[in-house]
């Protein structure tokens, strides 16, 4: 009879032999697996039809790719990424691509320039950008707290500040069309975390009287009590922003007329919570 039997003291040794045998000698040696050395992050932009391109990275010798479109902040992405430039321009777009343990192991850039705005989609807003006095001229700020609050337009952004609950908004007049769908955005960054802090976006038939607070149907929002805004970010609402399956930023206009686009923010603590690159725009 063979008896099948092998002691357990034998197989953990013969396991502590065959690890030491396999192993580097160090763990930032070659051939870790835990680091990857630079690697080839260019890219193809082709045009497509007008305001359109597609971007496709060339190697795929990484783990996943990370896009800047026009400096909104670099967010995960695919290996073909489908580009709509709406607005007449030069963008400078930027792709990184992410190696082994999330570093980033390379980058590369390219500048597009867009001759034209297409002629839906153009933005209807205007001075998103705050880049010049005419352009922060187009926004009129909305007093609610009468104190502890303030929109402060700087370094080509509108920032708030605010503490103790307090609150302001800032809106511009759009003129819009009844029955026809128009697509909010904007990219929203903080260097910080934001402490007890609301944000919301929404386009009212009128504006409330001083002193008054803003409701309605939200289209856009940040709040950290939803879960977003609690380490510091940078992108379009779209992505960072909480709740974007709600209504996905998509306003329907009930009126023919000017409607006005709002955008409030408040909380306990709040710094470095800054905007740019408002956008309105008709749908297709």
């Amino acid at each position: 009879m063979i008896t099948r039997y092998i002691h357990k003291s034998l197989l953990l040794s013969a396991a502590v032999l065959f690890m030491a045998s396999c192993s580097p000698d160090t763990v930032d040696g070659d051939g870790n697996g835990i680091t990857q050395s630079s690697v080839d992050a260019s890219f193809t932009a082709t045009k497509t039809a007008e305001n359109r391109y597609t971007l496709k990275r060339n190697f795929n010798n990484y783990i996943t790719s990370k896009w800047n479109i026009d400096d909104d902040g670099f967010n995960i992405g695919k290996e073909e990424e489908k580009l709509f430039l709406p607005d007449a321009g030069t963008y400078v777009i930027q792709h990184q691509a992410i190696g082994i343990g999330g570093v980033v192991a390379g980058t590369s850039s390219q500048t597009i320039v867009v001759p034209t705005s297409d002629p839906v989609s153009g933005n209807m807003i205007q001075g998103g950008r705050f880049d010049t006095p005419d352009e922060i001229a187009k926004w009129t700020k909305h007093i609610i707290s009468p104190s502890g609050a303030e929109w402060v337009f700087s370094n080509g952004k509108a920032t708030i500040v605010a503490n103790g609950g307090s609150q302001q908004a800032i809106y511009q007049a759009v003129n819009v069309e009844a029955g026809k769908k128009y697509s909010i955005d904007m990219v929203a960054s903080s260097d910080t975390a934001l402490v007890d802090t609301w944000f919301e976006v929404y386009v009212l038939n009128s504006i409330p009287a001083t002193g008054q607070d803003v409701s309605g149907t939200v289209y856009r929002n940040i709040n950290t009590w939803a879960g977003c805004g609690k380490s510091a970010f940078k992108g379009k609402i779209s992505s960072v922003g909480c709740d974007a399956a709600k209504n996905g930023g998509v306003f329907t206009a009930t009126i023919t007329g000017t409607v006005y686009l709002v955008i409030k923010c408040g909380g306990s603590t709040v710094n470095s919570l800054s905007i740019d690159k408002v956008e309105f725009r008709r749908m297709q």
